[in-house]
């Protein structure tokens, strides 16, 4: 059988990286958190577990659980160890997937409101990011995206009109796009462009998500192409602030 410090990869921690040893532990541990390898109120390995798994000493364990608990990634229970926190719903930006499958993968529940499908004529902006002309016949689809009971985000996605007659076919409530596209439709995706900016909540914004009008969103766009290089999903987003990040490792060099 696996035993929990399977789960830590890196061991032993490396005297010549150039992260200090605590450093290299925590970010092991935080991974793990992060792609769920220790899901919400998972104990973490024991401090001597730790120690043995990394070659270090029981004062370098407890630094970078202690940064850790600042991070708000854990929580300590006196005499019992380090459990994984709940986890601040976010989303990895060097990955493109829906937020469904994102959530999934922290334990969170998503649960969705279909506010409306409707056909409209393409502005001139998402008829530029969608490659139609300007006045285009597209599919609107506005939809509430709720975390385990909370509203956190409204999305409104535009479609070419004939894939959305197809998603109007489908259970817009319970399912991603992103996955309804690729699996039921067959058509792979490529990447996505997103541009992230923020601002205050409209009168509307405020009440389908339940914050004060003026309260901080995030905002985005996201432009999602197929794989063979054909713009096929123009999304703008909306998140309460408060409540959702986006997350990104960048590499040096």
């Amino acid at each position: 059988m696996k035993s929990p410090i399977d789960n830590v990869a890196g061991a032993p921690a490396n005297v010549r990286h150039p992260l200090p040893l605590y450093a290299q532990i925590k970010a092991s541990l935080r991974d793990r958190i992060i792609d769920g390898s220790y899901g919400q109120h998972a104990r973490l390995p024991s401090e001597s577990a730790l120690m043995a798994a990394f070659g270090v000493s029981r004062i370098t364990v407890r630094q970078a659980l202690s940064d850790l608990e600042n991070e708000q990634l854990i929580f300590k229970v006196p005499g019992k160890g380090s459990f994984v926190a709940k986890l601040r719903p976010f989303q990895q930006m060097a990955r493109l997937q829906g937020f469904g499958e994102a959530m999934l993968k922290l334990g969170i529940t998503v649960t969705n409101r279909v506010l409306g499908l409707s056909t409209v004529a393409a502005d001139a902006h998402v008829a530029g990011r969608l490659q139609v002309p300007e006045g285009s016949p597209l599919t609107a689809i506005r939809r509430v995206r709720f975390t385990d009971g909370e509203p956190i985000s409204l999305e409104i996605t535009y479609v070419r009109r004939v894939l959305g007659e197809r998603l109007a076919r489908e259970d817009l409530a319970t399912r991603d796009i992103f996955a309804i596209i690729e699996n039921d439709y067959g058509i792979p995706l490529g990447h996505a462009d997103l541009a992230i900016d923020a601002t205050q909540a409209d009168a509307g914004l405020a009440r389908q998500l339940g914050v004060a009008i003026g309260a901080p969103i995030l905002r985005a766009e996201r432009l999602t192409w197929t794989k063979d290089g054909t713009p096929i999903d123009f999304e703008y987003l909306h998140y309460r602030g408060e409540s959702f990040s986006f997350q990104l490792r960048a590499e040096r060099g």
